[in-house]
């Protein structure tokens, strides 16, 4: 108990080794800030303004008339003072002025707050367009770098430990726990780099490896996720360990996937694994002089506030982690509690890929103006021409790309997205055309929307040598939850 009492009492104290990281974790969180505010800017109207899919004025009116005076604890967000369009955009824009901002280290510890708070208004605005897990995974690393901005004490770099640790090993547990045959057979990887949503050209070349080598990728992958993460909280040999296989594989997601700015921020995280005696060998002169500034006293303020943001997350996330390893439901109030916690942006659980698509089909959205002659609404990054060459995309998240891929497979949530799209085109909503490649009928709306189904797979070696295509598609059919019609 002695032991454990000195412990605690240290958590408080700056941790030295981690001065050198806790000046690039910045860094990098400010540069990832950057591309996902920047990201939205051009389509937060779209998707959730006046004209846009899931408009947050209508959203902000139901949940008034439901939640009534508790409405702010149930879902905070900055535009229930106002939520026209413009505070829309200004958001994204002041967004990527205070990354900016936090990136020279100008205002640090007030731009890190104030990114915090206009991600979390954002993420609760946006409703299904920003509810995925890295946009969890930006607001937890936010809040804690809240607490960083003053220096790493060894309670923040606990924090993050805990933060890196739930994010590895409960996506591999999910997996597990799923029973989806292809992780249970080791061939989610031959599904995975054709059907996941956004493919880019390095998916295509991966999917061409020999079916061993694939198992043995998806091996390693549960390895890396229900395994390495323990190393973590081992000594110091172990920590490097985790790092070097954490970050190994997401460079290999991001050269076969366009998974946005998640990988980029996983590896960041692995910078409290890698201490500044590690980080030192590999950074220029310039650099070396952050891990040699003298020690500052944590601020009792900070440390009490930190204290309490520790006992939040801890209450939240270890409820969740233990239903997932035992099944068992830890009561209603404890997942209340857990649930109320996480609308804040802290306290998440974490389960990316936990079944794998074996085929992909995709909807494409076409228009008519006589029920005759139709012309296709092409999305800018999703699969269609067969001979277009996947685009590598990442830090950028085109939302209603990756939101189309969820239809066919998620019902209702996917049908009800679809039908607010169409409902939008049909109106000829500017900002939802905005949100589309290419818009056949400009100012003017189609009189008749259908909706068309592909089946999508990669080709072949062979198969691209004779045709120069990248996809080989089938024809499905009508999409059968939306039947050709007259808006």
């Amino acid at each position: 108990m002695k032991r454990i009492i000195d412990w605690l009492k240290t958590l408080p104290q700056e941790s030295s080794e981690y001065r050198l990281a806790s000046w690039l974790f910045l860094k990098i969180l400010a540069l990832i800030y950057l591309a996902a505010f920047l990201s939205l800017t051009g389509q937060i109207n779209g998707l959730v303004g006046s004209g846009g899919i899931l408009p947050l004025e209508e959203m902000l009116h139901h949940a008034s008339g439901k939640l009534g005076t508790r409405v702010w604890l149930d879902l905070p967000t900055l535009f229930w003072l106002d939520s026209s369009d413009a505070s829309l955009t200004a958001a994204t824009w002041l967004g990527a002025l205070f990354a900016v901002a936090l990136f020279f280290g100008w205002m640090q510890r007030f731009a890190v707050i104030v990114l915090f708070i206009l991600y979390l208004s954002l993420a609760n605005a946006s409703q299904l367009f920003l509810n995925f897990q890295w946009d969890y995974l930006l607001l937890e690393c936010g809040f804690l770098a809240i607490f960083l901005a003053g220096g790493a004490s060894r309670l923040i770099v606990l924090l993050f430990h805990w933060l890196l640790f739930r994010l590895r090993f409960m996506s591999g547990l999910a997996k597990l726990a799923s029973g989806d045959p292809s992780w249970w057979g080791l061939t989610a990887l031959s599904h995975y780099f054709e059907t996941q949503p956004l493919p880019h050209v390095g998916s295509w070349y991966a999917h061409q490896l020999p079916a061993w080598l694939l198992q043995a990728g998806t091996a390693l992958t549960l390895f890396s996720e229900l395994i390495v993460p323990f190393f973590i909280f081992l000594p110091r040999r172990w920590r490097l360990l985790a790092a070097a296989v954490t970050i190994t594989m997401q460079l290999l997601i991001i050269a076969t996937s366009n998974h946005n700015f998640i990988n980029l921020l996983t590896i960041a995280l692995c910078l409290f694994l890698l201490d500044d005696q590690s980080l030192t060998r590999f950074t220029p002169d310039w650099m070396r002089n952050r891990s040699t500034q003298a020690a500052r006293k944590p601020h009792w303020l900070n440390t009490l506030l930190l204290a309490a943001g520790a006992m939040l997350i801890l209450s939240s996330t270890l409820p969740l982690l233990f239903t997932s390893l035992t099944g068992i439901d830890p009561g209603k109030s404890v997942m209340a509690w857990s649930d109320r916690v996480r609308r804040f942006g802290i306290g998440h659980a974490y389960h990316i890929f936990p079944t794998m698509q074996t085929e992909r089909i995709e909807l494409i959205i076409e228009g008519s103006m006589d029920g005759n002659h139709w012309y296709g609404y092409a999305l800018p990054w999703q699969p269609s021409a067969p001979e277009r060459r996947p685009p590598f995309i990442v830090p950028h998240h085109p939302r209603l790309d990756w939101m189309m891929w969820f239809v066919p497979t998620q019902q209702p949530p996917g049908s009800y997205l679809l039908e607010r799209l169409l409902h939008r085109l049909a109106q000829g909503s500017p900002q939802v055309s905005a949100l589309f490649a290419t818009d056949p009928f400009g100012e003017k709306p189609p009189d008749y929307l259908r909706v068309l189904a592909y089946r999508y797979r990669f080709s072949t070696a062979a198969e691209r040598r004779a045709t120069g295509d990248w996809w080989q598609r089938e024809y499905l059919g009508i999409y059968p939850w939306i039947a050709p019609r007259s808006p």
